[in-house]
């Protein structure tokens, strides 16, 4: 690792043990609902939901999402196996996470990324939610540093790498319907 990644990585770990030394968190189980309303089924079942009561917009959302999400869950497996950046939990030690996360490595967080390209989605097609919806992926992302299972620049890859792949999928959507 170079000396700049060692400093970021340095840096991280100091942000993320003073969340955990300094703020004794007596709200875990809301954390934990928060940090699940982050979980892949529930995009869907929104998704879904939107596509049926909403035939116009709504089907649009839904495609748009199925090539976001599968740009970005394509991509996020990819960084997570070449960065291979171990969770906090295996880095600290005497630290124990608050969750069993779904897989070995940190970088990038997949919730955090799930939740931004689904913000940024509601912000192409619903923009009157998007400000609820970006708080909401922001208290995800945060969520999962506080369950102990990322770094704070696990989240800011994450979103970054979410919106990517929104916009991405709304671009490669748009030229789907246009060629058709």
């Amino acid at each position: 690792m170079n000396t700049f990644l060692q400093r970021v990585h340095h840096l991280d770990t100091l942000a993320f043990l003073w969340v955990h030394v300094t703020k004794r968190f007596q709200y875990r189980r809301s954390v934990r609902f928060i940090s699940a309303t982050g979980d892949g089924p529930v995009y869907l079942c929104i998704a879904l939901a939107l596509a049926l009561l909403e035939p116009g917009a709504g089907a649009t959302f839904f495609w748009a999402g199925i090539i976001a999400y599968s740009f970005d869950v394509s991509l996020y497996l990819l960084l997570k196996n070449l960065i291979k950046r171990d969770r906090p939990a295996v880095k600290i030690s005497s630290y124990q996470a608050f969750i069993t996360p779904s897989d070995q490595f940190s970088f990038p967080s997949g919730h955090t990324a799930a939740a931004f390209l689904f913000a940024c989605l509601v912000l192409n097609f619903y923009p009157a939610f998007a400000l609820p919806c970006f708080l909401w992926a922001s208290a995800v992302g945060i969520s999962r540093v506080l369950l102990g299972v990322h770094y704070p620049t696990d989240l800011v890859a994450g979103a970054l790498l979410g919106s990517l792949c929104a916009f991405w999928g709304i671009y490669l959507h748009g030229l789907i319907v246009a060629l058709h």
